[in-house]
């Protein structure tokens, strides 16, 4: 870990694994985990397992902003990595929210200092991404791709199990917990421009909501339960 062998948040093998490696009993590994987690080298979560301890990635959502930004601001090096780029038919879903039946779908990869961070699926309507290349996505952010003024948009954050596609591409466990955001961001004339849909892994991840005023009832604006 000190080596940079494992980066921030990386998952370790196995207690089976690690003992098979260094040829050590369950116990010992486990005791030695143990003692690296009360050095504050590591830590372990129910559904991951033991991973490189770091302090779990913020993001505000006080404010209309990208992942790379955010992550900048916290001196975190990010990166993208473009994992599909197609212009096609919008699904009955993406059409409804759009109001568009073709469209750019981008799936991509980021990473938080070489660590899987989130994966990341846009679309966008077509009319506005017929002028972009794969190259122009994996370099900057749609936000400041788009040749129109933004207003601001509407974000849903849940919970979710790590499919086996998502886990392998996060490296995580498959089944281990992530959340799951949607996002539709609009115009200035109030259109949805773009659709998005991250998902993260839970243990990597916090999510920060000022609330400068306080009310009667303390519970958080925008709180539902899911049918």
């Amino acid at each position: 870990m000190q080596d940079g062998t494992y980066g921030a948040g990386r998952l370790l093998p196995s207690e089976s694994e690690l003992g098979s490696e260094f040829a050590a009993s369950r116990v010992t590994i486990r005791r030695a985990l143990e003692t690296l987690r009360d050095q504050g080298l590591v830590d372990a979560r129910q559904g991951f397992g033991w991973f490189v301890a770091a302090a779990p990635l913020q993001q505000s959502l006080g404010q209309l902003a990208t992942i790379e930004a955010q992550l900048s601001d916290g001196g975190i090096k990010p990166e993208r990595r473009i994992l599909e780029f197609a212009f096609e038919k919008a699904s009955i879903q993406v059409a409804k929210i759009l109001g568009a039946d073709q469209v750019l779908r981008v799936k991509r990869l980021n990473l938080a200092d070489g660590e899987p961070f989130a994966l990341v699926t846009v679309w966008c309507r077509s009319d506005l991404g017929q002028h972009l290349s794969r190259a122009d996505v994996e370099r900057s952010p749609f936000y400041e791709l788009l040749d129109v003024p933004l207003k601001g948009a509407t974000q849903t954050i849940g919970a979710d199990a790590a499919s086996a596609e998502n886990a392998q591409l996060l490296g995580i466990p498959v089944g281990s917990p992530v959340l799951r955001c949607t996002r539709t961001t609009t115009d200035t004339d109030g259109r949805a421009v773009l659709l998005s849909e991250h998902v993260f892994p839970a243990h990597r991840t916090e999510f920060v909501v000022e609330l400068p005023h306080a009310e009667r009832s303390m519970a958080p604006t925008g709180l539902r339960l899911v049918e």
